[in-house]
């Protein structure tokens, strides 16, 4: 990650534009702590370490799936903007989904198929963002902006 922060602000500075918005998704998973991953404490503190390091923290979205890893993060290192991904086969209700987070994060990131007028308005009455994932076709894209969506998270960001 820090090679690749340095790699982004050089680039940028060389073709003399501002740096961009870090949107970095902690991938975690509880079974597989101390295999595969560090546990969500080590996790968020590591990766703080680096967006600390490199001056970037204003800059930067912490998002995941794994509530763990975001409730350690808004604990531990408040003022950092978070993103609560949803998978589009979790079917509890957005307030349950928020219960178990225990907070309320700066963005809901929800599969955009899940997304609807009354989950918009229930976001926004909470003073979230709504930002889904990934929306790759252009009408997809069209549709969601008209309905009111924040932001959008794309593999082909040039379509819209």
């Amino acid at each position: 990650l820090s090679d690749l922060i340095d790699s982004i602000a050089e680039y940028m500075q060389t073709a003399k534009r501002p740096l961009p918005l870090f949107n970095i998704e902690t991938k975690s998973d509880p079974g597989l702590d101390g295999l595969f991953q560090p546990a969500p404490a080590e996790f968020v503190d590591l990766l703080v370490q680096v967006i600390r390091s490199k001056g970037i923290q204003s800059r930067v979205t912490i998002q995941s799936f794994d509530p763990r890893t975001l409730q350690y993060l808004h604990a531990t290192y408040p003022g950092f903007t978070t993103s609560l991904l949803i998978d589009e086969k979790d079917d509890r209700t957005l307030d349950q989904q928020l219960q178990q987070l225990g907070f309320i994060p700066n963005i809901y990131s929800p599969a955009y198929q899940l997304v609807n007028p009354s989950l918009l308005k229930a976001c926004h009455e909470k003073k979230m963002r709504v930002i889904p994932w990934t929306v790759n076709e252009k009408s997809t894209m069209e549709s969601l902006r008209k309905m009111g969506v924040d932001g959008l998270i794309s593999d082909y960001p040039n379509l819209y």
